[in-house]
Formats: structure tokens, C-alpha cells, sequence
């Protein structure tokens, strides 16, 4: 993917109303953005200042053809007037075309989970806090879509219509207990993927069947089981996988589509301040083997790494944008900046923190261009 072909994405950008800007225009807001956030710039402020200095307004002419910077109200409004379903979809080509550069076969892991922007939990301009569902392939990193949720009692059917939106055929999906429910285990075999549900409270009598069974030793015994321990510090961790397909004395298993395969995994911590245990328990749609159901289970957490990293690199719980589709637009723009600094780290500086990489941009503009090529 070269440099035109990336800010060839935002041609199909389209805007809720004209506006009266004959020297600036939407795309170029866009590349502005996103250009700034590659170099670590937090927030719309920081960019806009970033591309003023005279320097930088003078690389971004030669580098990247930006002839005119906008002031800081014209950056604004100009990006309030993005249709996010639009960028969002812009989103979505975006990252496919990066997972292509993989150019592997193997069925992926697509982690689901949403997060909510914590600053517009309190501000009077939002009915209710800016939810964000998102969807991220575990296996290198790359956020591949998003759908924004009206807080979160409407996560389940959100997670649902942005999983009828991706291509999940032979891919697995990871997600949480909150989204353990049938109509998104139909939804996922319908789409010819497979799925890989946390299960808990949300599913009492499904839960129960599971955690009777595997609390019997006895048949906790023929079930297949892998180990791994992990030391972090101070802290070790040890985690048991528990497996079967043996599904005959379940009832109503035919409720659940395509239901191959349950399981647990049993974590547990040993540390300076004591000893932990704790259960989980799963359903899938694939026959797994213990080391597949330890493996693909901790890959839920990616999505939580995201997320932690947008906070981390971009500060977002404390963005208090007052207008909600700048704040969306803001998120997608620090998504795409991700997966380009992600893919760039893995494939030339595997050994590189992504701060280190976007502090590299910063000092030197020229630099921008190697994340944005091959």
C-alpha cells in the first residue's frame, strides 16, 4: 500500500452538508489528522498547531502537496462535516487492504469488545456516554472495524450489526459474556465463521450445565486438558485448559448454532500477597483442542490492548470534544494511525515501541512516508 493509495481511501469520503471553503477541503482535513496523529499529536489542538510551525507547514506542502493549513475552526468544521458511515467504510477498505499485505490463508481471530470514552460520560452535550464497539484481528494487531453504540444496554445487537458487516468466513470470533446470546452464535454461522463465547451470568442454566460438569472430577478427568504457566514479575500465573465435544447429555444444545465444543480454563495466581483462583467457561462453534481453546481465548484481550493503547498514546478518555461526530471521527483517525504504526513496527522495527516510532515521525516528517509504505 503506497502513500497515494492510502489518502486514495478519503476520495470516497462523503459530507452531511456543503460548506464555503474554497481553499480547504475534507480530504485535506483528513490527511491533516491523520498525518498528526502518526506523530503522536493527541488531540485536534495539538495537531493544528504541529502543522502551523513553519517547518512542518512547509514539509507537509512538499511531502504531502497540503498547499493551505486551515485555521483551527476551519480544521473543526470542516471535519464536523465528515459522514462517519462513510469513514467508517473508508475504515473498514483500509484495514482489509492491510490484512491482505499479510498475504496469509489461515483462519484469523477477530476479537470484539467495545469501550466507552470516559470524558463524555459527564458532558451535558451527550444523552448518554459515546460507546464504541470494535472489532480487531488478534493475530496482527489491525483494528478492522467499529459501529458506535448509544451506551452501552445497546451493545448486543451493535456487536451483532457490525459482525453481519465483516467478512468472517473460516475466521473465528472471540467476544465476552455479554455478548453470549444466540442470535449472535446464528449470526456468526450464518456468515460461515466460527465462534468462541465467554460464558457467565448473562446465560445461568448454560453456565451451570458447564461448570457441573467440569467441577466433576470425574469427568473432568476425559477431558482433553493443556497447561501453560507465564511469570510477570513477581506475579505467576498459571492457566489450565479443560476441552470436550462430548455434547450428548446437554439439553437444548440445538439452540445454540453449530454448537461443536465446550470448555474451561482454570487461572490461577500466585504472588508475594498470596494465592488467587478463578473459572471461566466457553462454547464454540469449532471442534477445539485444549491448546487451541488456552490460545485463542487470551486473544480476546487484544481488543482490551487497543483500547488501552488509545489512552495511552492519544489520551482519548480525556478528549472533551463537545460535538459527537468530531469525537467519532477523532477515534476512527487514531484506529487508522494504529494499524499503520502496528504494521510498520511488525514488518521493519519489531523491537521498536510505537511511541518510540511515532516520536521518529515527530522529529523527522520525512519519516511518515516509511510508515505509510510497503
Amino acid at each position: 500500500m503506497e502513500i497515494e493509495n492510502i489518502f486514495d481511501y478519503f476520495n470516497d469520503i462523503k459530507i452531511i452538508s456543503n460548506h464555503d471553503g474554497y481553499f480547504y477541503s475534507v480530504k485535506e482535513a483528513l490527511k491533516i489528522l491523520l498525518l498528526g496523529l502518526l506523530c503522536g499529536r493527541k488531540n485536534i489542538r495539538e495537531i493544528h498547531e504541529w502543522a502551523t510551525e513553519d517547518i512542518i507547514k512547509e514539509k507537509l506542502r512538499k511531502e504531502f502537496g497540503i498547499e493551505k493549513i486551515p485555521c483551527y475552526y476551519w480544521l473543526t468544521c470542516l471535519l464536523k462535516l465528515i459522514n462517519i458511515d462513510s469513514l467508517n467504510e473508508c475504515f473498514m477498505n483500509m484495514a482489509e487492504a492491510l490484512i491482505k499485505e499479510y498475504g496469509t490463508e489461515k483462519p484469523l481471530t477477530i476479537a470484539i469488545d467495545g469501550k466507552t470514552i470516559r470524558s463524555t460520560d459527564k458532558m451535558s452535550s451527550y444523552e448518554s456516554p459515546l460507546h464504541i464497539v470494535s472489532a480487531q484481528v488478534a493475530e496482527f494487531g489491525i483494528t478492522l472495524a467499529q459501529k458506535c453504540v448509544k451506551g452501552k444496554t445497546n451493545e448486543i445487537p451493535t456487536v451483532q450489526a457490525l459482525i453481519k458487516t465483516l467478512n468472517i468466513k473460516g475466521h473465528i470470533i472471540v467476544a465476552d459474556a455479554l455478548n453470549c446470546q444466540k442470535e449472535t452464535a446464528k449470526i456468526i454461522k450464518e456468515g460461515k465463521g466460527d465462534y468462541l463465547l465467554s460464558v457467565k451470568g448473562k446465560q445461568p442454566l448454560l453456565k451451570t450445565d458447564i461448570e457441573e460438569y467440569v467441577q466433576d472430577e470425574i469427568l473432568r478427568k476425559q477431558m482433553e486438558t493443556a497447561c501453560k504457566s507465564e511469570k510477570n514479575r513477581e506475579r505467576v500465573e498459571k492457566r489450565t485448559a479443560f476441552c470436550t465435544t462430548n455434547l450428548g447429555w446437554m439439553d437444548n444444545t440445538d439452540e445454540w448454532e453449530g454448537l461443536s465444543c465446550i470448555g474451561a480454563i482454570h487461572s490461577e495466581f500466585k504472588s508475594k500477597k498470596g494465592k488467587s483462583d478463578e473459572w471461566h467457561y466457553y462454547i464454540s462453534s469449532r471442534k477445539l483442542t485444549a491448546q487451541q481453546l488456552l490460545d485463542i481465548a487470551r486473544k480476546e484481550w487484544v481488543v482490551e490492548t487497543m483500547h488501552w493503547l488509545l489512552d495511552v498514546h492519544f489520551r482519548e478518555d480525556f478528549c472533551r470534544l463537545l460535538d459527537k461526530n468530531l469525537q467519532q471521527a477523532l477515534n476512527i483517525g487514531r484506529k487508522v494511525a494504529l494499524n499503520l504504526v502496528s504494521r510498520y513496527k511488525q514488518k521493519n522495527a519489531p523491537k521498536s515501541s510505537l511511541s518510540h516510532i511515532m516520536f521518529k515521525a515527530l522529529m523527522d516528517i520525512s519519516f511518515i512516508k516509511k510508515i505509510l509504505q510497503n
